[in-house]
Order: structure tokens, then sequence, then C-alpha cells
């Protein structure tokens, strides 16, 4: 006879949390792997000595740690988990009895204290520099990459506004070597690189000059985030996430800017992080196509470190009956171009944008057999631009045929990629539900910082030892093994065992 199970909710158990915990649970391996207690010191000129007792900063950071460590994604709902889950309870440090905070405690904490402070910063530092002192960080190849989360804003919420074109933190270094080639060539050094254009003025009707400026699309809801659209993807507004790895795929640095900054401009300010911190570690920066730009390999090379990146093709439209630039040797002892007839294109003028103009001879080029393969130009002359830097870039597309980048790229998509695979569908990175630049820093900072605290508590684990170093026994086992694989494949070919 089949019996029909009974429900009973009546039962008192006997025991504490801490036996009803597993041993093999994540908390207890979060919890083992570092002390959180620095949090309170570093807060602790935040609160007031007189007043009522507060809540203790661990145990609100702590609910922050599970909120985006178990992908919950709402404080609200993070709470009410904390109060029918043991194990939760046990890492917060609450027992039965103790009351969860309320779920809007965090938001007015991070309001009156712990905004514009660098404690997320501090703990996402901390966390690495206890992965350093087990051994587990392995910096002499980085990986960096960059990712879109979708911002919390309405995509048809926008007004269409004009601002000027910002420049560059390199521009400064630019501009000095462009004015350097243009006395070289008898030309008037520019005073700025920002480009000026004409326009008149509304109140005297007087022809003044402006900075050049763009039309972007501004969030009603979230300004701060940024219109973003590439390829497939959907047209919205976005945060974007630099972020550097180890070989052993641990965050070691990161950075958040609006959704419409381009990778390459965005690069610059989370790799002056990680060379503050790692930089006598460091011997190999990989990257993706993305970032293969003149200013890029230069600020490498000048950093003493090997730009790692694959080819990136050239933007526009290809026409296979015109000569492809390739076409044209460049000689750069003379600083010249070669056409394919023989003819010199010469050096005439450096632009703001830091590319050098070369130039044919007018009268050579309309009499060239060859012209309709050549240029599409009135009045007959061939142009060619190369860029100030070109040089660096050059050096840097070479390496694609060393061992060192065949070794190395490849290693890309198990560490920075698969990284912001892991963090988007398990830990909340694929779409934001706070506003404003400086709470989605704070956000990713504490999402990786939890993948960081994850990766080393599985690491620590007996799992994650036998992976990161092995012990003796290890060792021998796997001698054992191999002395039974090779016994295995002679007994096959039928040789004598006793030779072993």
């Amino acid at each position: 006879m089949m019996s029909r199970q009974e429900f009973r909710n009546d039962c008192i158990i006997l025991k504490t949390i801490e036996d009803i915990v597993p041993q093999e649970h994540l908390v207890r391996k979060l919890d083992k792997v570092i002390d959180l207690k620095f949090i309170e010191d570093e807060v602790e000129n935040l609160y007031s000595a007189f007043g009522k007792p507060s809540i203790p900063p661990l145990v609100l950071f702590k609910l922050l740690i599970i909120n985006y460590m178990f992908g919950i994604n709402s404080m609200r709902k993070t709470c009410s988990e904390c109060e029918v889950n043991l194990a939760y309870r046990w890492y917060l440090g609450l027992s039965i009895d103790d009351k969860i905070p309320d779920y809007s405690t965090w938001s007015q904490n991070y309001i009156r204290r712990y905004r514009n402070t660098d404690i997320f910063k501090t703990i996402f530092k901390r966390i690495l520099k206890q992965a350093k002192e087990y051994k587990m960080l392995n910096m002499k190849t980085v990986y960096g990459d960059g990712t879109h989360q979708k911002a919390n804003a309405n995509k048809n919420k926008y007004e269409d506004l004009e601002v000027e074109i910002e420049l560059k933190s390199y521009d400064e270094e630019l501009l000095k070597e462009i004015n350097e080639g243009r006395l070289k060539l008898n030309k008037k050094p520019f005073k700025s690189i920002e480009i000026i254009e004409k326009d008149f003025d509304e109140k005297t009707g007087e022809e003044i000059e402006v900075k050049k400026k763009k039309n972007i699309k501004s969030s009603t809801i979230d300004p701060d985030s940024g219109y973003y659209h590439k390829g497939e993807h959907e047209k919205c507004f976005a945060y974007t996430h630099q972020a550097f790895s180890d070989g052993n795929g641990f965050v070691v640095a990161c950075s958040t800017n609006s959704g419409n900054t381009h990778d390459s401009v965005a690069f610059e300010s989370v790799y002056e992080e990680l060379l503050n911190d790692y930089d006598k570690e460091i011997d190999n920066v990989c990257l993706d196509a993305g970032y293969n730009t003149s200013a890029i390999c230069k600020k490498i090379e000048d950093t003493g470190k090997e730009a790692l990146m694959p080819y990136s093709r050239p933007k526009g439209r290809k026409d296979k009956e015109m000569f492809s630039k390739k076409e044209y040797e460049y000689n750069a002892k003379n600083d010249c171009y070669v056409c394919p007839t023989g003819e010199i294109l010469e050096l005439k003028t450096i632009d703001k944008k830091g590319y050098k103009i070369y130039k044919a001879n007018k009268e050579s080029c309309s009499k060239c057999p060859l012209l309709k393969k050549c240029t599409k130009s009135k009045n007959h002359q061939k142009v060619i631009t190369r860029h100030i830097w070109q040089d660096k870039k050059d050096k840097a597309n070479q390496k694609r045929y060393e061992d060192l980048f065949k070794q190395e790229y490849p290693k890309r998509k198990e560490t920075v990629e698969r990284i912001f695979a892991i963090c988007k569908e398990q830990h909340g990175l694929r779409f934001t539900r706070v506003r404003g630049l400086e709470k989605n820093k704070n956000q990713v900072l504490l999402i990786f910082s939890c993948y960081n605290l994850k990766k080393m508590a599985m690491w620590k684990s007996n799992k994650g030892e036998n992976k990161m170093d092995m012990t003796k026994n290890n060792v021998q086992k796997t001698i054992l093994m191999s002395i039974t694989k090779i016994k295995r494949a002679l007994f096959k070919n039928n040789t004598l065992l006793s030779t072993i």
C-alpha cells in the first residue's frame, strides 16, 4: 500500500545554528578565507561616539555580500531571505531571535555615511591583498576587456543635447609631438588640439570661433548613463565597465564609465590604477582588437610592457578595384611612401588629430596609367595619412606572429571574458537597479569583490587547494596513475610487465 506524506510543522529543533549549517556550505568557506572585521575599523570615523547604538556596519556589508554573492539583486528580498535562511543568519553572526535589519536601513546608511567614501574600493583591494598572501595571483600576463551593463533608465525618455567634445588624457603629449613635427616642416604650430569651427554671434552678428560640438542622447531618468548601440545589441542606456584579470581569473582592477564611452578611451584610467598596484609584477598586457589604437600601443610600450593584441582591420568600405594602403610601401628612413609605380609621396603636413599627410606629385599622378586604381580625387593627386604614433601600433601588430601571442591571447576567453559571463549570470552584472555613476561604480566594485571572494573560498577548500598546489600525496597519486597507464599500454602491446 502506498503511504502518503504527512507534513509536521510543530516539531522543536534542539540544535544550534552552528550545528545546522553544513560544513561545506559556501558561507562557511567565505568566512574562513578572510576576516571582514577590517570594515569596522575603516568606517569607525563615520559613526558618532554618542547616542543610540547603531546596526553593526559588518552586518550591513555582509547583507550586501549575500545580495550579490547569491544573485538576489534586491535588498528587500535579501532581508526576507535572511529571516528564514539559517546559513545567512550564521554568516551575519545573528541568532534565531535577532531581528534582521530593515531593507531601507542600508540605503539610509549609504546616504548618510558611505556615499563619497573609499570603503568599497578598500574592500575590493583588501580581498585582493588576501588572495596575494595566499599566492593565488599570477600577474605575469594581465587580460583586459570591457562590458556593458544596462542602466535603470527607459530608453524612450531622453533629450537631445549638444555638448563639447572632451579632450583625451594623452592630447597634451600628442600636441607637443605634432608641433615638433610641424616646426620641422616650417608649419605654424597649433595652440590647442581642439577642433575649432566658424560660427556667428547672434547678438553682434560677427563671425566667431567655437569649439566643435557633438549631439548626444541624454537620459532624463539617469543622466550619468550613456546611449549605447553596437551590432545586434539593443539600443539602450547603459554603463561600461573596464576590467583587468590575472592569469588565474581574479579581477585585479576595474573602472566604470557612461555607456557611450569607447573602450579605448576608458582604458587609461583603469590601466593607471593597475600599474599603481602591480607595475613590477606585470610583463604582458593582453587586449582585444577594440584597444588596438596607436595611443594605447604607445602607452603600453612606454610603461615597459608587451602589448598582445589581434589585428584591427581598417574601417570603412572596401573597393576591390582600388589599391589598398598595403600596396604603398612606407620608407621609415626617409619618412615617405612609395606607390606601386615607384613614385614618392612626400610628407606635407600634420593635422590636429596627429595624422601625417603624404601627397604625390599631381603631374606624375595625372599621367599614371594606374590612376583609376590609385585615386578618385578630382585633382588627380594620391593622398595617404599615417598617425604620428603608427610605428608603436606596427610593433604590436608584429607580435601576432610570435609564440608569446599564440600562447597568451587564447587565455582571454578563460579569464576576463569568463568573469564577465559569470558575473552577468550569477552576480547581477547584466543590468543595474541603481542610478548615478558613483552608485554604479560602488556596485561593480562589490560584484567583483564577491566574485574574487567566492573564487578564493573555493580555491581554499580541499578541491581548490589540490588544483592550486599539489601536495606530496597528490604527486604520489599522479605518479601511480601514470605507471598504471603505462602498464596497461605495455600489456596491450604484449610487453613484459617485469621491465617496470
